[in-house]
Formats: C-alpha cells, structure tokens, sequence
C-alpha cells in the first residue's frame, strides 16, 4: 500500500509538472502569436518593386520589429486607395494613417511647400539632402501638423528632366512652341510657359500614347519612370536638365498620432529616417539601371551645357516671384547654402 501510495504520488506531481510546463508554453505561443494593439493602412501609389514602396516595407519591418509586434502596418500599393490628393483628404480626417506623397500634391493645401520644388533650385542631389536633413528640412515636416499631418522622413525621387519624340532638346530655343506633357500642377505648367513651350496637362495614364500619336512633342520625368513606363520607346531623347528634384515624404494622420504613446511616436520616427536611408540606396541603384536599360534599348541621354543651363535658370525668375514672392529670403538662403 506504501508502494502504491508513493507511485500515486509520483503521478500526481509528474501530471502536475506536465501541466506546468503545458501552460508555460501555452503562453509562450500566445505571445508569439498575439495581435497587435494597433493595426495601420499605408497608402503607396507606386508598383510593389518601386523605390519609395520597397521603403515602405522596410519601415514596417522595422516597426513591427521594434515594437515587438505591438504596431502592424499594412502597405497598399499601386494606388488602390487613392491618388495622392485624395489620400492627404482621407489622412486629415482619419481615413488613412500613413502614406508616402510627393510635396507637389499638397503644395495647394500648403503653399509654402512650393520653395522645396522650385525648378533649378538645387545644384545637384548633395546640395537638396543637406537642405532637407539639416534645419530646413526639420521645419517643414514641423510644418505639417498645420494640416492634419505629422511629418516623418523625406524620400528621393530623382531629378525630373525632358525627353522628347522627334529630336533632342539641346538649347532654350529646342523648347520654343512645343507642346510639353506636366502634371497636373499650375508651377509645371508655368515653368513650361516661362521656357518657351506649352504645357498640356493629362493623366500619366495617357502620357505615352499622346507622345506616340504625336498629340504631344515631349513630357517631364525621372529616368525611373522613363524606364519603367517605356515612355523611351516613343520619346527617345532624354536631356538631363534637371529642372526639378521634388522631395517626397513620409506622412501619418495627426489623429492616429496623437493617440499613439510617445514610445511608439519615437521608434516609428527612427524607423521612418531608417527606411528613407534605405529608400534612397535604392533610388541610385534604380537610377543607374534605368539609365542602361533606355540607353541598351535606343535612347539618347543628353547633357545640357553649363551656358545653356543658366539660359533656363534666368527663364524661371517670374515663375519665382509668383510662386515664393514672400519667401525669397529662403529660397536665396537654399540657393547659397555650400
């Protein structure tokens, strides 16, 4: 009976230690498969491979990781939820939480962005990274909590130059009474006017029939998007003027903010900064494929001389006065910062 009752004993505690160890990991599994507190949407209009949606995904890797699981961000790409003015609408009331966008799409809402994407206002990619990640740049993602937004890292986007469809762009007088494609953006569409052409405003969508079917002479872009469109195959002179480098940047909906904890405020900025570093590797690399594949496939990329340049550069002083009338001190500050 002895025996028995110490065998009894012996089930009792190793049934217990069974259950013990069965609840620990349980619980183990639970956590490792919790769900999150806050789940988020991410706007992107760009493809899944693009550049600035690849920065994205890196970001919410880096969140999701940071904050053990807590912050889930889900990226929606290829525009399925809006163009990029409909998405700014949509975060002002809390309809959308995070979103990249590009500064021209809410230069309308905010004037004051338009000195950021002055045409020839940076001499080169150096010259608008240390504008935009010194003081400068701190103060404008400052700046949109005056419109429902918080500001939190700024992406590339290259430079934006013109190609056209019969022959190269090599001097101001090629612009003379060409129809030009621009977005559908009064300063594009006056930068055009003060160089001589005539701005046509579609939707990208149409871009490259109009140059096939010759309803346009030329269009405005990045050689990303040359490349990736096959606007090359019916525009196939490429002239790198540069006009314009318009940052684009990472933005979440003030309301969605200001409920987050100031923990999680402070890791999802790192990790927005983090995934700009990210972004813009991949923009040089994008770039440099971009420009080997138009070139491997017909296309002629050309340079504008220095004496040319500045012949487009004096064009622009009306369209400065119209559109940074009261910010010339900045824009001149920008201009002379080495």
């Amino acid at each position: 009976m002895k025996r028995q009752g110490v065998i009894g004993v012996l089930v009792v505690l190793l049934l217990a230690g069974m259950l013990f160890l069965g609840g620990i990991l349980i619980s183990q599994n639970t956590g490792r498969n919790k769900e999150p507190s806050y789940v988020f949407t991410y706007a992107e209009n760009q493809a899944a491979d693009y550049p600035t949606t690849q920065g994205a995904q890196y970001f919410a890797q880096l969140v999701k990781e940071r904050t053990d699981g807590e912050v889930e961000i889900l990226i929606y790409s290829g525009g399925v939820l809006g163009t990029e003015k409909e998405i700014i609408k949509q975060m002002r009331y809390g309809g959308v939480d995070f979103a990249r966008i590009s500064i021209s799409q809410i230069s309308d809402l905010a004037p004051e962005f338009n000195v950021l994407q002055m045409p020839y206002l940076y001499r080169n990619a150096d010259h608008m990274w240390k504008v935009l990640d010194g003081e400068i740049g701190k103060e404008y993602l400052e700046n949109f909590e005056n419109y429902g937004l918080e500001g939190l890292s700024w992406y590339d986007a290259g430079s934006r130059s013109f190609y056209m469809h019969d022959a190269p762009l090599t001097s101001l007088s090629d612009m003379k009474g060409k129809w030009i494609r621009v977005q559908e953006s009064s300063l594009m569409a006056d930068m055009v006017t003060a160089l001589g052409a005539n701005p046509y405003q579609i939707d990208y969508s149409g871009v490259y029939a109009s140059l096939e079917q010759g309803i346009v002479d030329g269009s405005e872009n990045n050689l990303s998007s040359y490349a990736s469109t096959g606007h090359y195959e019916v525009a196939k002179y490429y002239t790198l003027d540069e006009h314009t480098r318009v940052p684009e940047v990472q933005i979440c909906s003030l309301k969605v903010w200001e409920q987050l904890p100031e923990e999680y405020q402070q890791i999802i900025r790192e990790c927005a900064e983090e995934s700009a570093l990210y972004e813009r590797e991949l923009w040089t690399v994008n770039e440099a494929n971009s420009w080997n594949q138009v070139v491997e496939r017909g296309a002629y990329i050309y340079a504008l001389s220095d004496e040319e340049k500045e012949k487009f550069q004096k064009a622009m002083e009306p369209v400065y006065e119209k559109y940074c009338g009261e910010y010339m001190d900045l824009v001149n500050k920008i201009m002379d910062m080495k």
